[in-house]
């Protein structure tokens, strides 16, 4: 992809740093693989905070990849959410 119109940071903060890595470890994966020729994410993680930056060609690829990364991210959340609750008992 070489032009990018368009650009929005999704940013997630989390009450610890373990919990961000985890779900930043779990959405990782996947930075790169969905990438196409209309749009492509970046993930950082500064401490407590996760930052997806998706850029794209056109408004239809921005929302569509925002979307995706929504839905991988909550899927990430209550995967981990699970987890602690199975670890509680």
């Amino acid at each position: 992809m070489t032009d990018c119109a368009h650009e929005t940071a999704l940013r997630f903060t989390y009450r610890s740093e373990r919990r961000a890595r985890i779900v930043a470890t779990s959405v990782d994966r996947e930075v790169g693989e969905i990438d196409d020729d209309r749009s492509r994410t970046r993930l950082d993680r500064d401490g407590e905070t996760i930052v997806l930056t998706v850029e794209a060609a056109d408004l239809t690829a921005l929302r569509a990849a925002v979307n995706t990364w929504l839905r991988l991210v909550d899927v990430a959340e209550r995967t981990l959410a699970l987890a602690v609750t199975e670890t509680a008992r």
